[in-house]
């Protein structure tokens, strides 16, 4: 990370019982399949890709998304069983709509335009909300077993997402630091 900066993304986080739910699979993959890493930040749908930002400028980005969240309306969000990338990701599936594509759009619109950021996607791929549940840290070997264990298991829930969330790195974990409550 650069000197003088701190690293933040933007996400959603899903609210009790579904986070609950997420973080006990996140801990069961570490138990059984010794994937950790997930465990670094909170169950969460990215909304904009982690970037870096200068510490002594932290006021202004949080003022900036004051502002992007007075401009947005609360979407509903799907999840609904599970999914992969192999041979590393497994994720509880966010089921694909119109209105959090163009909520995802809208929040990636405000932070080029507004903050001059322009990484807002996955290595330039389209957006794919999904909740991250093992990733960097699950063998190769460990993913057949944990996607055979999961690729038929069953999940379902729904939430309205009210707000959006700036998480900053800090100590090797991604945290919270301030929530944006939308407009109604």
């Amino acid at each position: 990370m650069t000197k003088g900066y701190n690293r933040y993304f933007i996400a959603a986080i899903p609210p009790s019982p579904l986070v609950d739910q997420a973080l006990t699979l996140k801990h069961h993959f570490r138990e059984h399949y010794h994937s950790k890493a997930s465990l670094d930040s909170p169950p969460h749908i990215t909304l904009h890709m982690p970037f870096e930002w200068k510490s002594e400028k932290e006021n202004e980005l949080v003022s900036s998304l004051k502002k992007l969240s007075s401009l947005l309306t609360p979407v509903t969000i799907e999840l609904r069983n599970f999914g992969c990338f192999a041979p590393r990701v497994i994720f509880i599936h966010v089921v694909p709509s119109k209105e959090l594509v163009a909520f995802q759009l809208y929040v990636r619109q405000f932070c080029k335009n507004r903050l001059k950021l322009f990484n807002a996607d996955y290595k330039d791929l389209p957006f794919h909300p999904h909740v991250t549940l093992a990733f960097r840290d699950l063998k190769k070997s460990m993913f057949l077993k944990a996607w055979g264990e999961f690729q038929d298991k069953t999940l379902e829930g729904e939430f309205l997402v009210s707000r959006i969330y700036l998480l900053r790195h800090e100590e090797k974990k991604w945290r919270v630091l301030q929530e944006f409550p939308l407009a109604d």
